[in-house]
């Protein structure tokens, strides 16, 4: 009886079906990667949160994907000088406190290849602890106070200060914390702040955890090109699926 078995081992024809099934399955993983990286690099990227400074809206431990900025930020000034950035007041947005230390396109592949097969648990830049997840309160020229925790904002151009929420695009809650009885308004968690206006490149984010959490209170406004990212979607835990606050 022929041995089709043996026939598929040393076949030629058979050798080679096998090699173009290899090497197809190759090409085909290496176009999905390229094209990963460049989706993570340029359009969007995913994030492990890991503290609950974004409580109640998010939590430690979600998933989220975040949109790029990169593009914009690739603009010369000239071309978006003086219009509105890519985010709104009340969009929760990827903070870059350090963008002088971004890897280089080496190490990001290499990055973006070991967060994807490991669900976003190993990465070669380690905690990342100049990335934070953080809400957008304050845009360019606005004018800004705070009492109990809670921000007033009179928007450049604008005769009325609204609060915070009612200037946000969708509506949100915030945890106000209980502050000791001899903090005084000097302090940055105090829950009181006085008048500052935005410069023309600069924005105001703020922690939806109102209590001791790093944020615009402690950096002062930040630069809009710190702002990396906008966060779009939160796709784990499955009962929370959806985009957040």
């Amino acid at each position: 009886m022929f041995n089709f078995s043996k026939w598929r081992k040393y076949s030629y024809v058979a050798q080679k079906d096998q090699r173009h099934r290899i090497r197809g399955i190759a090409l085909w993983f290496s176009a999905f990667f390229i094209l990963y990286v460049f989706l993570t690099t340029f359009i969007f990227s995913t994030r492990l949160l890991e503290n609950e400074t974004m409580q109640p809206s998010l939590h430690s431990g979600d998933r989220i994907i975040v949109s790029s900025l990169v593009f914009y930020h690739l603009l010369p000034d000239i071309l978006w000088q003086g219009r509105a950035p890519p985010f709104r007041r009340g969009n929760i947005v990827l903070v870059d406190t350090a963008p002088g230390l971004r890897q280089s396109a080496l190490n990001s592949i290499i990055d973006v290849f070991l967060r994807f097969f490991t669900g976003q648990q190993v990465s070669i830049a380690g905690r990342e602890e100049h990335f934070f997840i953080k809400r957008v309160i304050g845009l360019p020229g606005d004018e800004i106070t705070m009492t109990n925790f809670v921000i007033r904002v009179r928007a450049a151009g604008s005769d009325y200060n609204l609060t915070e929420f009612e200037l946000a695009d969708r509506p949100y809650d915030v945890t106000i914390p209980q502050i000791p009885a001899l903090w005084d308004e000097s302090m940055p968690f105090s829950g009181s702040m006085e008048r500052i206006v935005l410069g023309d490149n600069e924005c105001f984010v703020l922690s939806d955890d109102r209590s001791n959490t790093n944020d615009s209170r402690t950096w002062g406004p930040i630069p809009i090109d710190y702002i990396a990212g906008k966060v779009l979607f939160r796709y784990w835990p499955f009962t929370r699926l959806g985009r957040p606050q």
